[in-house]
Parts: structure tokens; C-alpha cells; sequence
């Protein structure tokens, strides 16, 4: 279950839980009146407090919410944990398949953004490692429109603008600019971190959405005298402090080990060996198409309960 301080944000957002728990009782009406109404909101509402309550949703709705997004985050991790732990490195278009599996309409905008954190100024076909793309991503999905906010600024601190107005980013690709050049020789790269953090810090007063702990942009930004706007985000991904403050994900050398999934990955293993080692046998015996149908059915009662994420059950093929 999720932590208490990403079930906060989950209360002051009561009334858009009730209109899609409203909306999904209306669109399914005829198959939820067979065991009631108020047995529907009962599960519903549990399944927003487990997290869970987003899976296989719209992009609209995984976003809609702070509460929604660290449970995304956490689904993500949890279902596809082995390709870390097996040592895969996937693509940028590969993560965003794994993505698509639980969101289908997830826009590939945002996985480009978060690939570009980890892979800089790179091929966008490097590989990357699960922890490396997992932790970019959840800075990225996460604070999204504060990032579009502090590209900005950096834009305008870049280009010698005063940015302590109200700042409306002028297009959602201000992240995909490429680093800037240096220009005239011996001109320092990027902006000066202490300018940096006064903008940031008023952006963090006034701003609507997420934003991470300005105590820990501080912390972040106090040990450079000169930063880039990809070398903040880095750093924000690699800060222990804000993931911790998010709530969502386990520590990194903690983001192999999920001792509940685990175990019932291991249940899901033994069912499932019976089952296979009988229908093997079966299929050789007259009927077994009857059989193999009844495997089916008895297989369906070996799915996890709603309290957690189905798992990933398939193996990444090594590449050559």
C-alpha cells in the first residue's frame, strides 16, 4: 500500500474520484446491478486507496491526480521489476511499451522526455538501464508541469530575462531544446545555481501543481556554483530526499526486492506447474479441447487479488 504521504493528495481530490466512480457505475450499470450498488463503491474506493485503481485506465485520468501518479509509478515498478533484476537494458520505445501495457494511450512525448534525463544529449536508441529510466521517469511524470515551468525560467536566466514574473512556458516541448552552446569562448556553461533557486523557490509558492520540497532544490542546488537545466534534472532524479518525499518508490538498493510480490509470484509458479504438467497430458487423451478449456477456467482463479499489480510473467529474450 502506499504511504501516507502520497495518500494526502489522494483526500483533497475526493470529488474526481466520485465522478469517475459515478461515471464507470452509469457505463456499467447493467453488470454492477447484479450484486449492488453499494458493494461497487466499496471496491472502488479500496482500489483508490490500494493503488490499483489505475490500471489499464486513460492517460487522462493516470495524470489527474498526485495520488494517481505515485500509483502508477508504483504499478510500473512492481509489474516490470524482472527486467532489472534479470540486468535487461531496454530502449527508450521499449520502456514505452512496458508503459502502453498499463496505460494504452500513454503519450510517447513523456517517455522521450524522460530517456533524454538519463541519456543527455545521446542517441535516443541507447540503451538504459530499469533504475536509470525508472527514477528519470518518475521526476518527469511526476512534476511534469512544474518541469515545463522551470525550463522556462532557465530559458530566460539563459537568455539575461528577468524570469521573477509569472511564467507560462510558450510551448509543452520547452525539455526537448538541446543543451545551449557555450557561445563566446570561456563563457561558463548553463546559469548560476544561487539565481537559479530564487526562481525556483518563488515558483515553488505560487505554483498549482507538484512541486518537489524547496528545502531539497535547495539542498540540490547548493552544491553547484553553475548548473545546466539537464544536469538539475539528474540531479533530482538521483536525490534520495525527493524520492523519499515522494513516496512512491522504494530506495534504489531496495528497487530489486519486493518481498509481497515476490511471494506471490512464487504461488502463481507452483499452481501453475500442475496445471501445465496436466494439460500436457491430457492433450494426448480424446477431448482435449474440453480439457484444455476447463485449464483455462481453473487457471482465471489463479490471478492476484486487486490488492496488488498483476505481475509481468514473461521473460525478456538476451540480446545479441
Amino acid at each position: 500500500m502506499l504511504s501516507d504521504r502520497v495518500m494526502i493528495p489522494a483526500q483533497r481530490h475526493v470529488l474526481t474520484y466520485v465522478e469517475d466512480a459515478v461515471c464507470q457505475l452509469l457505463e456499467n450499470k447493467e453488470d454492477i446491478s447484479q450484486y449492488g450498488i453499494a458493494r461497487f463503491f466499496t471496491e472502488y474506493f479500496n482500489s483508490v486507496c490500494q493503488g490499483t485503481h489505475i490500471l489499464f485506465r486513460e492517460f487522462s485520468f493516470i495524470q489527474a491526480t498526485p495520488h494517481n501518479r505515485a500509483s502508477f509509478l508504483r504499478a510500473f515498478w512492481r509489474c516490470f521489476r524482472t527486467v532489472g533484476k534479470n540486468g535487461d537494458l531496454l530502449t527508450m520505445r521499449e520502456y514505452h511499451c512496458l508503459l502502453q501495457l498499463l496505460c494504452p494511450d500513454f503519450p510517447l512525448e513523456l517517455t522521450q522526455k524522460a530517456a533524454r534525463i538519463v541519456l543527455m544529449d545521446d542517441a535516443m536508441d541507447c540503451l538504459m538501464s530499469f533504475s536509470d529510466f525508472l527514477f528519470a521517469f518518475q521526476i518527469q511524470f511526476y512534476y511534469s508541469e512544474f518541469l515545463e515551468s522551470v525550463a522556462a525560467i532557465y530559458q530566460d536566466l539563459l537568455s539575461g530575462k528577468n524570469p521573477n514574473t509569472v511564467i507560462v512556458p510558450t510551448s509543452s516541448s520547452g525539455q526537448h531544446r538541446h543543451r545551449p552552446s557555450t557561445g563566446e569562448a570561456g563563457t561558463p556553461e548553463g546559469v548560476e545555481a544561487s539565481l537559479f533557486y530564487q526562481c525556483l523557490e518563488n515558483l515553488c509558492d505560487r505554483h498549482k501543481y507538484s512541486c518537489p520540497p524547496p528545502a531539497l532544490v535547495k539542498e540540490v542546488l547548493s552544491n553547484v556554483q553553475r548548473l545546466t537545466f539537464y544536469g538539475f534534472l539528474v540531479a533530482l532524479s538521483k536525490h534520495h530526499g525527493i524520492n523519499q518525499a515522494l513516496g512512491a518508490l522504494p530506495d534504489k538498493g531496495d528497487l530489486m526486492h519486493d518481498p509481497a510480490m515476490d511471494e506471490e509470484l512464487e504461488r502463481l509458479v507452483l499452481r501453475w506447474r500442475p496445471h501445465r504438467s496436466s494439460r500436457q497430458h491430457r492433450a494426448k487423451e480424446p477431448g482435449a479441447f474440453g480439457y484444455q478449456r476447463r485449464d483455462k477456467l481453473e487457471a482465471l482463479q489463479t490471478v492476484p487479488p486487486a490488492s496488488a499489480p498483476t505481475p509481468c510473467l514473461y521473460q525478456w529474450e538476451p540480446r545479441e
